[in-house]
């Protein structure tokens, strides 16, 4: 048995990192999934009637070491991988995929589940057991098990190519982020950027052996550029380069992936019943339709573009008086954002980052949770991790209980891939009467310390830190029975409510006093630098929602029609533009073939569900708000209702729950300035 398929004989039942050797990978998979079919056939072969016992409970526990091991190997691909890491990713993804297949169009155990299924109404069954029951069921019926044998292995076809398409999609868009490098050596082509992005470009320069500064399209790198260097033409360079992301006439190029990922999808939803793809992915949201999708995101839409375009006329009129701008174009629009903000509020980053240490951030994060609901976090020194760079905690509740052990892994490195996410290395579930703790991971790309500096953030870097720590304590106060609904394993589209409801501590002069201290002076943020924080919250917020918006509909334009006659990329993107396009088009570039999202990612007919958990986190937050941001009776509803039960019952029903009532947009507009 490989170190992999044994239970870790660890501090509590850690992952045991530097035990694992990359040529155990592929040997390890094999056994998993050979283990994990052996109890999908003893599910099949019991010689009793199925029962919701001896059937339901049975599947939802069965294949865990494959899982353990599956959350292994791909948060490694994702955090720390490496050339060999892909190739495996690439050799087991499609037996994973063609696994899942067997059991999803296993037809003895499709029987089975029917039958328990059949007999639901007189199983007396609790509202967890219910959703366990139906997700069962539905995890069959949507994936084909009423299919003939023939559409059976047409799907199955289809599903091999997808994990194929959505992996080469995701490493083209790596090959292409990591291909680009803007090699600068005149110290004048640096003026306007701070001190901090210089300081990491030299080093990157000083790493790769060079002379002077290196910048890339990586976000620590990029958008400090794109934001404060004076140099119109260089800053035109990343952005293209940025734009142009596997849309170039390399062996990189996403255009044919794309095509051929939303005509597979449309082809797998027609085979399933459903109209479109979006049809088939909104079944199982809160939102149910792409119908109701669309009104949503245009009724915001309505509300938002008269904001939008007055507030891009008042850009474009202050960068023409400022520098004489007669058009504002794509790498303009964070520049002279920035200088008008600062004109407005006198705020920039530069100015706040002295007081947001990361450390301090960090464990203001962990305040705010336990102020909130008592949870403690102890960094601790004989748990395995998988990097130097990362630190691990033990999570523990007032009673000293253990609720889970919790990695944080927060600056960029080469192995790692952009943006921040939250990730579990083992789930939480209740089995032979004890409460399995959860282990949680946050990974991030922030600015490094440097020789002279710690890490120290800008506000948005602030604002992540808090929304990924959201998601991280959904995962982490995990409190049901069965493994397949705990913790984050809830709709889509209300995956984002605990994440975005952190975010707005962040604005409240009572949780900043908890964190915000200068670095050098320990000095608590000025009180009128907090209201500036507030008050430019809402700046250029209908930019930012047209933005939003304008990426919602691109997904649901892929997904919520039929693709087929889709014959170029460009031209369908520009088409999907028209109404929400303030800036000039710019044909080097197109948004869909680095569109990780909702190619590579699980966000497919699901980008509107960021607006949509924003609707809900404002009007959630509303409620603290009203009665004290801290206000313990209210946190422990929120716990309850949202953070413990993952996906045991519809969350519209849980939300009403915590809420009293539905959620309406009302707060957010508020919140926006949009109303």
């Amino acid at each position: 048995m490989s170190v992999l398929t044994q239970y870790f004989n660890t501090k509590h039942n850690t992952a045991p990192f530097s035990q694992i050797k990359i040529e155990d990978y592929v040997p390890a998979f094999n056994e998993g999934i050979a283990l994990a079919k052996a109890e999908i056939d003893a599910i099949v072969n019991n010689p009793d009637a199925p029962t919701f016992e001896n059937t339901i409970v049975a599947m939802d526990f069965s294949g865990d070491v494959l899982d353990r091991l599956s959350s292994i190997f791909f948060n490694l691909n994702s955090a720390e991988t490496n050339d060999e890491m892909q190739k495996i990713a690439q050799e087991v993804s499609p037996l994973l995929s063609e696994f899942g297949n067997d059991i999803r169009l296993n037809a003895d155990l499709f029987a089975r589940v029917k039958a328990v299924y059949d007999q639901k109404e007189s199983l007396n069954l609790n509202p967890e057991q219910t959703t366990l029951l139906d997700k069962k069921y539905k995890s069959f019926s949507r994936n084909g098990a009423n299919l003939p044998e023939d559409k059976k292995n047409q799907l199955r076809e289809i599903d091999k190519e997808l994990s194929k398409l959505s992996l080469q999609f995701g490493e083209n868009v790596l090959a292409e982020t990591n291909n680009f490098e803007l090699h600068l050596t005149d110290e004048k082509d640096l003026s306007g950027l701070p001190e901090g992005t210089i300081e990491a470009a030299r080093l990157l320069a000083k790493n790769q052996e060079k002379e002077g500064w290196i910048f890339t399209l990586d976000h620590p790198s990029y958008i400090p550029f794109l934001t404060y260097a004076d140099n119109r033409e260089l800053r035109k360079k990343m952005a293209i380069a940025f734009g142009a992301k596997a849309f170039q006439n390399n062996e990189f190029n996403n255009e044919e992936n794309v095509l051929k990922i939303a005509k597979l999808r449309h082809e797998r939803a027609n085979l399933l019943g459903y109209k479109t793809h979006a049809h088939f992915v909104l079944e199982e949201r809160m939102a149910e339709s792409p119908e109701k999708v669309f009104s949503f995101l245009n009724d915001l839409l309505a509300k938002a573009k008269p904001a939008a375009q007055k507030e891009f006329a008042e850009l474009t009129a202050f960068a023409k008086e400022l520098d004489g701008i007669e058009q504002l174009e794509k790498w303009d629009g964070a520049y002279y954002s920035e200088k008008l903000k600062q004109q407005l509020f006198n705020l920039d980053d530069e100015k706040l980052k002295p007081y947001f240490q990361l450390e301090k951030v960090l464990d203001g994060a962990f305040t705010v949770a336990k102020k909130l609901y008592g949870l403690t976090f102890t960094e601790v020194f004989d748990i395995d991790k998988y990097h130097e760079e990362v630190t691990t905690y033990e999570v523990r509740d007032a009673e000293n209980n253990l609720v889970s052990i919790f990695y944080a892994d927060f600056f960029p490195r080469k192995g790692k891939r952009n943006g921040a996410w939250m990730t579990s290395f083992k789930s939480q579930y209740v089995k032979d009467g004890v409460n399995e703790r959860p282990h949680i991971s946050n990974v991030c790309n922030f600015t490094k310390p440097t020789e002279t500096k710690p890490s120290l953030l800008t506000f948005n870097e602030v604002t992540t830190l808090f929304h990924e720590f959201g998601h991280g304590l959904h995962g982490m106060l995990a409190d049901t029975v069965y493994p397949s609904l705990s913790g984050t394993s809830v709709y889509w589209d209300f995956v984002e409510l605990p994440s975005q409801i952190m975010e707005n501590w962040c604005y409240e002069p009572e949780a900043l006093a908890l964190f915000a201290n200068h670095y050098e002076t320990g000095e608590i943020i000025p009180i009128e630098y907090v209201q500036k924080i507030k008050e430019s919250a809402s700046f250029q917020e209908g930019l930012a929602t047209l933005r939003q918006l304008s990426f919602g509909l691109l997904d649901m334009a892929w997904h919520g029609q039929d693709p087929t006659n889709i014959t170029d990329l460009k031209t369908f993107e520009t088409e999907q533009f028209a109404n929400t396009q303030l800036y000039p088009d710019v044909k080097e570039n197109a948004m869909s073939t680095a569109f990780s999202h909702i190619f590579q990612g699980g966000y497919s007919s699901g980008y509107y569900s960021y607006k949509w958990a924003e609707v809900l986190d404002a009007d959630a937050f509303e409620y603290f708000h009203e009665n004290g941001i801290f206000n313990k009776e209210i946190a422990k509803k929120f716990k309850d209702n949202v953070l413990s039960k993952g996906g045991t019952e519809h969350p519209m029903v849980l939300y009403k729950r915590f809420r009293g009532q539905e959620p309406k947009p009302e707060a957010l507009l508020k919140r926006a300035g949009l109303l």
